[in-house]
């Protein structure tokens, strides 16, 4: 078989698996990590957004799993409900293409914990989850980490930092020495690729060097006024615009709350997903932004990681990110699949730097805006 998933020495059953699931040819990050992590190295990957890091650990794990045995042999640690599900949706996708026996489940805070405790009894194979109620569940001892050959931590940047390293950190000690243990991120900080490497043996370090590209189909807007009539404006411009699905970003998961009361109270179809969201509401609030029963769905760059909602049409930016990257992030998040999109950011005096370097880092243009009779009209 001339395939080039064979040359990287997986077994005939997963690559006719992904090729049912039509994954015929690996990527870069896929091509450079598979082998290394098939040979229990311990390694970091930093790859953009889209280029297959997750098949990049998922394929070795499921190369190197003994199926006959029923205990839990791969930890996979994210830092969100969505995308600790979207991992979970992957890995038995290919699993049931593959025809393999191996088995995963999820273990999510704000979750009914008697029912991952049964999951967990079955001795899953894999198990994905978030680093706060997976080493609730280890200290329980409903978690068997003795067994557990790697460690997979998603999104490094995000369970490297300040809020999650200790929780990170004390989910790994838990295990044996003799682990190994995989990192990856789209982007990584030099302090996050420090606290990576105290935490690692010898790790090969893979960096997919990606060159930053801007959707062409994301029309990019701003419009200026004052921090405090920054919702007021927001109320304004959505009558103006009227978007079908909009995601609304604020920095601070604080605020996201109040400026969604503000939102709901003016008539307006919104709600917000945040990180103490209780997962019944989470889910319902993504459902109806879903199915459009929502017009705006306010969050923060945390919450909104793994999220992948197809129609969004508008994002607005309530708060600029000092993190130039991160205003890539949130834009992509419309303009998707060859259709339009709109980015408007409400800048106040002190922000307006920021649009300067947008500008300059992707070389695109930000058009100052302005409302009349409402209208978005060009500001002379």
């Amino acid at each position: 078989m001339n395939n080039v998933f064979e040359k990287l020495g997986l077994n005939i059953n997963i690559i006719e698996g992904l090729n049912k699931l039509g994954f015929n040819t690996p990527t870069e990050i896929q091509e450079k990590i598979i082998p290394l992590a098939t040979a229990n190295k311990d390694v970091v990957g930093q790859s953009k957004t889209g280029s297959g890091k997750t098949l990049a650990y998922i394929l070795p794990i499921f190369q190197k799993i003994d199926a006959s045995k029923r205990e839990m042999q791969a930890l996979i640690l994210a830092p969100t409900h969505e995308l600790v599900m979207q991992v979970h949706k992957n890995i038995t996708a290919l699993a049931e293409a593959s025809k393999l026996n191996l088995t995963s489940t999820t273990i999510i805070g704000d979750a009914n914990i008697n029912r991952q405790i049964d999951k967990l009894k079955e001795k899953p194979h894999i198990i994905v989850g978030t680093p706060g109620r997976t080493l609730e569940l280890i200290k329980r001892k409903k978690i068997s980490a003795h067994t557990i050959k790697t460690i997979v931590i998603d999104e490094a940047d995000r369970l490297l930092d300040f809020h999650n390293i200790e929780t990170v950190k004390a989910v790994i000690k838990t295990t044996l020495k003799e682990r190994q243990l995989l990192l990856f991120s789209a982007t990584m900080s030099v302090k996050s690729l420090t606290a990576a490497k105290d935490l690692m043996k010898e790790p090969e370090i893979i960096n997919i060097a990606s060159k930053i590209e801007v959707n062409p189909n994301i029309s990019h807007y701003y419009l200026t006024c004052d921090e405090r009539d920054k919702v007021e404006v927001l109320r304004k411009l959505v009558h103006a615009v009227n978007p079908t699905k909009a995601l609304v970003f604020v920095n601070k998961s604080d605020d996201i709350e109040i400026i969604t009361s503000k939102l709901k109270y003016h008539k307006l179809k919104a709600d917000s997903i945040h990180g103490t969201n209780l997962k019944e509401d989470r889910k319902k609030s993504l459902e109806d932004f879903r199915t459009g029963k929502l017009q705006l769905l306010v969050a923060s760059d945390i919450a909104s990681r793994g999220l992948d909602i197809k129609g969004i049409t508008h994002v607005f930016n309530l708060d600029l990110p000092e993190d130039t990257n991160s205003y890539l992030h949130r834009v992509g998040r419309c303009g998707r699949a060859g259709e339009d999109g709109i980015a408007i950011s409400l800048v106040s005096p002190r922000e307006l730097p920021l649009i300067k370097q947008y500008e300059n880092k992707f070389k695109i243009a930000i058009s100052h805006k302005g409302l009349y009779k409402g209208q978005l009209v060009d500001n002379k």
